[in-house]
C-alpha cells in the first residue's frame, strides 16, 4: 500500500479536537466517527487544510490557525434584530437558542439569539468562533487517492461556493487548481434589521 502524503486530490480521514482562543475545547471529532474530506477543495477551514498538507497516515499535529484562515473575522452586519412575531413559540425563546432561516436566495442562515427584547430578538449570524485564533489537535487516520467521481463532486461543490460568494469575496485565496478557500459563515445582512426576504425561521434541531 502506497504511503501517500496529504495533497490535492487525496481523500483524508482524520480526527481532531478544536480549541477556542481561550484554549477551551469546543468541538471533537473522534476516531470512531472521523472526518473524511477531499483535500484541496475548501472542505475544511483553509488554515488547517494548508497546515496538514504533507502529513501521512498515523501522523499527529498541533496547529494554531489565525481567525482569517479559520472561521473568519466578526462582521457587525451579522448582528441584527428580528421581530418577535417571526419566531415560532416566541414565548419560549431564550438567549443562546439557535435558529435556521432561509435567506432570499435560498441560502441557509444560522442565527443565535444574543438578546431578548420586548418586541424583537437580537440575533448573531457570525460563527461562534469568528474573530478567534483557534487550535486543532489532529490525528490522520488514512490518506488515499481520490476517485474521479470524488474529485468531480468536490470541484462542483467548490464552484457553487465561488458562484455564491463571487470572485471578490475578499478571502485572499486564489480559485485555481490549488483550492485553499473556505467559508463557514455567510453574511449579507443590514445592521439592526433582519435581511430582506428572510423566510422559514425554524429552531435548530427541529424539523
Amino acid at each position: 500500500m502506497t504511503d501517500l502524503a496529504i495533497a490535492s486530490d487525496t481523500v483524508v480521514t482524520l480526527s481532531y479536537v478544536l480549541f477556542d482562543a481561550h484554549d477551551a475545547e469546543v468541538d471533537r471529532v473522534t476516531a470512531e466517527e472521523p472526518l473524511e474530506y477531499v483535500h484541496g477543495y475548501a472542505q475544511i477551514v483553509p488554515g488547517l487544510e494548508r497546515q496538514v498538507e504533507g502529513l501521512h497516515a498515523g501522523d499527529k499535529g498541533n496547529f494554531t490557525v489565525e481567525s482569517d484562515e479559520a472561521f473568519g473575522d466578526r462582521e457587525d452586519e451579522g448582528v441584527f434584530s428580528v421581530d418577535r412575531s417571526d419566531f415560532p413559540d416566541s414565548a419560549d425563546v431564550q438567549v443562546g437558542d439557535e435558529f435556521m432561516a432561509e435567506g432570499p436566495d435560498g441560502e441557509p442562515i444560522t442565527m443565535r439569539v444574543i438578546e431578548v427584547q420586548p418586541d424583537a430578538f437580537v440575533v448573531d449570524t457570525n460563527h461562534p468562533l469568528a474573530g478567534q485564533k483557534v487550535r486543532f489537535e489532529v490525528q490522520v487516520a488514512s490518506v488515499r487517492a481520490a476517485t474521479e467521481e470524488e474529485i468531480a463532486a468536490a470541484q462542483t461543490e467548490l464552484e457553487q461556493i465561488i458562484a455564491e460568494e463571487g470572485d471578490g469575496c475578499g478571502c485572499g485565496h486564489e480559485h485555481g487548481d490549488d483550492h485553499d478557500h473556505d467559508h463557514d459563515h455567510d453574511h449579507e445582512h443590514t445592521h439592526d434589521h433582519a435581511p430582506e426576504g428572510l423566510v422559514q425561521l425554524t429552531k435548530k434541531g427541529q424539523a
